[in-house]
C-alpha cells in the first residue's frame, strides 16, 4: 500500500497527461470501470485508463469467434475496439497505472495473479478458481513469462499457481524488476 501511494504521487504528472490525452483523443470517460473478481471470489471495481471505444463491451460478442485464448478469457492481438492512443498505452502498460489505486484500497497487490472479469470468473472451473487463493496483482508471473505467447488459459493458471506455491518477497522483487523491463521495451498488446 505504501509503495502504491508513493507511485501514485510520483506518477501524478504522467497520470494527469494520460487522462487529458484519453479525453481529447476519443469521446467518453477517461477511466474504464473494470468489474473484476479478487481473492476468494470477492468482487470489486477497479480502474484503468480507457484504451477502447466506449461501446467496446457491447461489441465484444461480435468478436468472440476470433478469441486467441483457449478458455474463459478473451484475448485478441489486433482488437479493432482499441483506440490509437489505447494501442500505444497498452504497448507500455500505461493503461494499467490507475490500478495503483486498487492496491492502495486493498483490493489488489503489486504482484499476484491478474484478476478476471466477473463474466470470465463465472465460467471458471474449480482448477482455475485456485488462482484467486491470494490477492490479485497489477503484475504477475504470466506477464513476465511470455504473456503474449500463452494461448491456453490453463497454462496461465499454472503460472499463477506456481507463483502462489513459491511465493517469497524475493520472487515478488524479481517479477517487479522484470515488469519494469517489459514496460520499457513495450512488450504489451
Amino acid at each position: 500500500m505504501v509503495a502504491s501511494a508513493v507511485m501514485l504521487v510520483l506518477l501524478s504528472p504522467v497520470l494527469l497527461v494520460l487522462g487529458v490525452l484519453v479525453k481529447v483523443t476519443s469521446p467518453g470517460p477517461v477511466f474504464y470501470r473494470w468489474r473484476v473478481v479478487g481473492k476468494d471470489g470477492r468482487r470489486f471495481l477497479g480502474y484503468k485508463f480507457r484504451s477502447m471505444m466506449t461501446d467496446a463491451d457491447d461489441l465484444k460478442p461480435t468478436l468472440l469467434e476470433q478469441n486467441e485464448m483457449l478458455g474463459p478469457v478473451f484475448k485478441l492481438s489486433h482488437d479493432p475496439r482499441v483506440t490509437p492512443l489505447g494501442k500505444w498505452m497498452r504497448r507500455y502498460s500505461l493503461d494499467e497505472l490507475p490500478q495503483f489505486y486498487s492496491v492502495l484500497k486493498g483490493d489488489m497487490s503489486l504482484v499476484g495473479p491478474r484478476p478476471p472479469l466477473v463474466t470470465e470468473y463465472a465460467e471458471f472451473t474449480d482448477y482455475q478458481k485456485q488462482k484467486l487463493a491470494v490477492k490479485p496483482g497489477i503484475t504477475c508471473l504470466w506477464q513476465v513469462s511470455g504473456r503474449n505467447r500463452v494461448v491456453d488459459f490453463d497454462q496461465w493458471v499454472a503460472l499463477d499457481l506456481e507463483y502462489i506455491r513459491n511465493w517469497s518477497l524475493l520472487l515478488d522483487l524479481k517479477i517487479l524488476l522484470k515488469t519494469v523491463r517489459e514496460v520499457v521495451v513495450g512488450s504489451g498488446r
